[in-house]
């Protein structure tokens, strides 16, 4: 019996022969123009535009290589992290120790932003606020990112009265001011930093899931899709393995965009007085107790509302820069 090689051979030659007897045969027509019979021939110039597949090395550090704006964010933002996640070695002083002598005095060589009214250092105590602050601008994120991504999924590929459910709680949720509802979470489980990860996580879920479920409904109709479908793929492999991967880009955006958007509500929630609870501080307490003395102290007072400022702008700089690398429809206008 022919093996698969031989069968192969055979047929590469039946093909050929095929090929050179036809050109023989339409070699004396007059209608064929000339050379249309030659071998193509692939131009330097056109092998040159075919790029091979960038690392992901190579597609990260292409966001920044032609915008330094999101370079700068990105260094601010890493650097930020750094001294907050390192505050025992960053902080000049113990963020908790009072000295009454050194009330609401101003910036000096030993306390660069000043002190509060019981005379504890500012840039100590914004140093280990931040870490209030970071934390929950990122696990809340998470949480609810992670909830919205796996109702969106069921929402978008299961439909039916599943998802027409999971869409009207959302609409609910997404009815009311994030603010207030989380407002109303703090004052009935009460105030802390536990209940505000707690309100942050269940009132930020609702816009993911929308977003999930409008790129599920495009992407179950792709070929790939249809053929997992048709062979009995099960859905929950379907959604996790096929579609969910493809929606990575969109998340990664939704994150960047999240995560200011968290820090400035947990500022806010602090600054009424139902965030983080003295002792422990955050860059929102930090405002709502100096706020008071700004005529004292404005540095020590303007310093954790800057704070914040510059570390939003910075994450919607780099959120605008990754969705315009992610977005094909960017790309090609």
């Amino acid at each position: 019996m022919l093996t698969n090689k031989k069968l192969n051979q055979a047929a590469d030659a039946l093909a050929d022969r095929f090929v050179s007897n036809m050109a023989a045969d339409l070699q004396g027509t007059d209608w064929i123009p000339e050379g249309a019979l030659e071998p193509v021939q692939v131009e330097e110039s056109a092998e040159a535009e075919i790029k091979p597949n960038q690392t992901l090395w190579e597609q990260f550090w292409s966001i920044f290589k032609h915008n330094k704006l999101a370079l700068i964010s990105l260094i601010i933002i890493i650097a930020f992290v750094v001294i907050c996640v390192g505050a025992p070695v960053f902080a000049p002083h113990d963020p908790f120790e009072q000295d009454l002598l050194q009330s609401l005095k101003g910036p000096s060589a030993q306390h660069l932003l000043g002190c509060d009214k019981f005379g504890r250092d500012i840039l100590s105590r914004m140093i280990y606020g931040g870490r209030v602050s970071l934390a929950i601008g990122l696990l809340p994120t998470i949480v609810s990112m992670f909830i919205g991504t796996v109702l969106g999924l069921i929402a978008g590929f299961v439909g039916g009265w599943v998802g027409s459910v999971i869409m009207r709680v959302a609409d609910v949720v997404m009815a009311f001011p994030s603010i207030l509802m989380a407002m109303v979470i703090s004052y009935t489980i009460g105030n802390g930093i536990l209940t505000i990860f707690v309100a942050l996580s269940f009132v930020s879920w609702a816009g993911t899931a929308r977003v999930i479920r409008s790129e599920v409904l495009s992407l179950r109709e792709k070929e790939y899709v249809e053929a997992a479908t048709s062979i009995g793929v099960k859905k929950s492999i379907i959604m996790f393995r096929h579609i969910l991967p493809n929606c990575v880009p969109t998340l990664i955006v939704l994150l960047t965009g999240h995560i200011p958007g968290n820090i400035l509500s947990e500022s806010s929630l602090s600054f009424l007085g139902v965030g983080a609870q003295p002792p422990s501080t955050s860059w929102g307490l930090m405002v709502f107790q100096m706020k008071a003395y700004l005529q004292i102290n404005p540095v020590g007072t303007l310093a954790p509302g800057v704070v914040i400022l510059i570390l939003v702008v910075a994450f919607n700089f780099l959120g605008d820069a990754i969705r315009d690398k992610l977005d094909p429809r960017l790309q090609e206008q």
